[in-house]
């Protein structure tokens, strides 16, 4: 599969989840019906880490609850390894 493919994939996913951070902390505020936490956590951890990362810091949304303090950066570590696996068999190193 081409990498410009995968990056490309790859933005435009986290944009998804950003979005859809920004979503969610709208509906808590007007008090209508929310994206689960486990969407919200899976998703991060389905490759939107750096999108839910962002999201939550931008939209000030699940930061104080403990559960997104540390899941939200282990999915965010999480992408990482996953992208530098894929780099280096990319590459040929592995």
């Amino acid at each position: 599969m081409p990498v410009k493919f995968v990056a490309i994939a790859y933005a435009i996913w986290n944009l998804i989840i950003f979005l859809m951070y920004g979503i969610d902390k709208l509906k808590a505020k007007k008090d209508a019906r929310r994206i689960s936490e486990f969407t919200l956590l899976w998703c991060a951890f389905v490759m939107g880490g750096v999108g839910a990362f962002i999201g939550s810091k931008a939209f000030h949304h699940k930061t104080q609850k403990t559960k997104f303090r540390i899941l939200l950066p282990t999915a965010l570590l999480f992408n990482i390894v996953v992208i530098a696996c894929y780099i280096c068999w990319v590459i040929g190193i592995i």
